[in-house]
């Protein structure tokens, strides 16, 4: 049994050449057209016929042919080079912050009210960035971070998670949302231990302002037998059911101008110093190749926010408008 001939790897420089002369079906233009010398491109072929044990041209005295063969080749050596063209285009893209595809996920209490601000800001500073939003609840993002099918997060911290890193943007107080009437609709000296026996609703299980909220009325005082009614999926049916009498309920002030404008059935109060707040961040897993562009993109973030009612992180007393209720 005769063994198999074992084809040679052939070159890159190789393929250019043939697929050149391919395409000139004349050695002289096909060489000027690669800025190689008539005799290294005619040398090149040759290489590249004995790598692969074929024969790609006809060569006349008056022209040149492609063999049967090479007519077949020469549209998969035209294809390995097209390829290799995208991959070094790919890498230089690589190179340069700001470019190409981020996954942006965004928890849905934090989206509706940052996004805008979020949005303009890659628009105006990073116009080459493929920005692609995913508003999803915190477990499902950070099982999306760790897959590798989401780049980044905004949304409520700490996160407390292995893997992952997080870059803190701001602090927000949370707001008392109740119906107009209550005792304490638009007071602004409301104490912490209110909460202990107020009809509060809640959004539903699986939303980290949820936890948050109930963790705040503990801290208040507010026992575990105290009834919580949660009847809602997002922020703006829960002001919907306080308009309704149903109850009270805490909002993040980035959230109040939104979800309030519109209802005059609705009065908000603030808290005491110190308010209960929460805060909000990137996250991103830790080594990603991308910490340095994130780390910009973060900073960019925190002169952008200063317009909101927020305490921007880092930025000194005052930062942040205080308006915006």
């Amino acid at each position: 049994m005769i063994p198999a001939r074992r084809v040679k790897q052939p070159s890159l420089s190789q393929l250019r050449a043939f697929a050149a002369v391919a395409e000139y079906l004349h050695f002289r233009d096909a060489a000027a057209s690669i800025g190689m010398s008539q005799p290294a491109l005619s040398g090149a072929v040759s290489a590249l016929e004995e790598a692969l044990g074929v024969q790609l041209l006809e060569r006349t005295t008056r022209k040149v042919l492609l063999s049967p063969a090479g007519e077949r080749l020469a549209v998969r050596a035209r294809t390995v080079l097209d390829a290799v063209a995208e991959l070094m285009e790919e890498a230089e893209a690589a190179q340069a912050p700001f470019t190409g595809v981020l996954r942006l996920g965004v928890i849905p209490t934090v989206a509706p009210y940052l996004l805008p601000t979020v949005l303009s800001l890659v628009h105006e500073r990073y116009p080459e960035l493929d920005l692609q939003v995913h508003e999803e609840q915190t477990s499902s993002l950070l099982e999306g971070l760790a897959a590798g099918r989401l780049d980044l997060l905004l949304l409520a911290v700490p996160l407390g998670v292995p893997g992952v890193s997080e870059l803190p943007l701001f602090d927000e107080d949370f707001v008392l949302v109740a119906p107009e009437g209550h005792p304490l609709a638009g007071r602004g000296d409301i104490p912490r231990e209110a909460l202990k026996e107020l009809d509060l609703l809640l959004l539903d299980e699986g939303h980290c302002l949820r936890d948050q909220a109930l963790d705040i009325c503990r801290e208040a005082g507010r026992t575990e037998g105290t009834p919580v009614t949660t009847t809602a999926a997002g922020l703006s049916t829960l002001v919907q059911l306080v308009a309704g009498g149903l109850g009270v309920t805490l909002l993040p002030r980035t959230a109040v101008k939104v979800e309030t404008a519109r209802n005059t059935a609705l009065s908000t109060g603030r808290f005491t110093a110190p308010a209960p707040s929460r805060r909000v961040a990137l996250a991103m897993r830790t080594g990603t190749a991308r910490h340095t562009e994130f780390e910009e993109l973060a900073h960019a973030l925190r002169g952008a926010m200063k317009r909101l009612p927020v305490r921007v992180v880092g930025a000194g007393p005052g930062s942040g408008s205080g308006a915006g209720e």
